[in-house]
């Protein structure tokens, strides 16, 4: 849909009532709408129910004909499965919904959460990394994630087998926070159903998808924004150079928070990811007091640019400057088509370093390429 700037002088309304809460869940689920797209109609038009009544016309203005928006009856459904699994619906206009996430530019409208909502109110620190762990990956996230959860930090990740389950499992006697690609009732991969149980305990489960929803591969760059997005840093434990871990680490920078790594041998790939996050001046970590001693002091920053404190030579400006032009192509693309070497004239950049920029942004699902050399904001 057509990127518009027209937003109403007044607040959207939050969620009061039940009907309000199934007009959010109905906006959300519709047609090619997005949490960027839905904040958007949200405040042009003042609430769900004005944005879902307004929806076609907005469509068929952007050449979608014979447009309609979710059925009530599929939100309806989607909530009663949500309560029969004793799970619940946060708003972002929600008193509990993590204030962390309402800084980031594609903040999730609604959460469906199981566990102990207070959580949401703790500092957190994200702990990601390689699927196919080695031993001592595993034993030095479980060691780092037992020491932050000890130091009053709630860890956060995804649930995945290898580094994440490590780091759920050293932080579960004190509570984290597993973010799901999927439904929030559909445990992947299955080998980690006791452990989704055992966080309920003690923690909280966590995702943006819909009931029952089974995850694709497009769902983990959505999922790791979120891991990112809760939490004053990511730590990298391990990671091959190409691999989700590393899009989280940029993910992480284009929202503002600090990106640190665990080094590893050189000639190990699982450790590849994280020597060169150290190389462009990610911090080096080798235990929880690294950490704790890397955080800034100030609440999280906001995504927009702030003024940087001054830092020793090593610092992270080349991951800086990753974040910076990856911000400089979004802000140039939209939902028309634009040419590759158009862009490249238009930001004045070496296409050696367009190029690879483009690749992160692709894999993390926020652009589409279009054939004959054309690239667009992914819908």
């Amino acid at each position: 849909m057509p990127r518009t700037t027209h937003p109403s002088t007044h607040p959207p309304l939050p969620p009061t009532t039940e009907d309000d809460r199934v007009s959010w869940l109905r906006l959300l689920r519709s047609r090619r709408v997005g949490p960027a797209t839905f904040h958007r109609l949200l405040a042009e038009h003042g609430s769900a129910e004005a944005a879902l009544a307004a929806l076609p016309e907005v469509a068929r203005a952007a050449g979608v004909p014979d447009y309609s928006p979710c059925p009530l009856g599929v939100a309806e459904a989607e909530l009663r499965a949500g309560q029969a699994i004793g799970a619940q619906l946060l708003t972002s206009a929600d008193a509990a919904f993590p204030p962390a996430l309402r800084d980031i530019p594609d903040c999730p409208p609604l959460l469906w959460i199981m566990g102990d909502a207070a959580l949401l109110a703790r500092p957190m620190i994200a702990l990601v990394g390689a699927r196919n762990a080695s031993s001592l990956g595993t034993r030095m996230a479980r060691s780092l994630a037992a020491d932050l959860s000890a130091r009053g930090y709630l860890i956060v990740s995804g649930l995945a087998r290898g580094i994440d389950t490590a780091a759920h499992l050293g932080s579960l006697e004190t509570g984290t926070i597993a973010v799901m690609a999927g439904g929030i009732d559909v445990i992947y991969p299955a080998e980690n159903t006791k452990l989704a149980g055992d966080i309920l305990a003690t923690g909280l489960r966590l995702s943006e998808q819909p009931i029952g929803l089974i995850p694709q591969a497009r769902h983990f760059p959505s999922r790791n924004r979120l891991v990112s997005g809760l939490a004053r840093a990511v730590v990298v434990v391990e990671a091959a150079a190409k691999s989700g871990s590393l899009i989280t680490a940029r993910t992480a920078l284009d929202q503002g928070r600090e990106v640190m790594a665990v080094p590893g041998h050189p000639i190990d790939a699982r450790a590849s990811g994280c020597n060169m996050l150290i190389r462009d001046g990610a911090t080096l970590i080798r235990n929880a007091e690294d950490v704790i001693e890397a955080l800034p002091q100030a609440p999280i920053p906001k995504a927009a640019p702030q003024p940087e404190l001054p830092r020793a030579p090593s610092s992270a400006s080349s991951l800086r400057d990753i974040a910076s032009l990856h911000t400089q192509i979004l802000n140039r693309l939209g939902p028309s088509p634009l040419a590759e070497d158009q862009l490249i004239r238009d930001l004045a950049t070496p296409a050696h370093r367009i190029a690879p920029a483009l690749l992160d942004l692709e894999l993390d699902g926020r652009i589409t390429r279009h054939p004959g050399g054309l690239l667009a904001l992914a819908p």
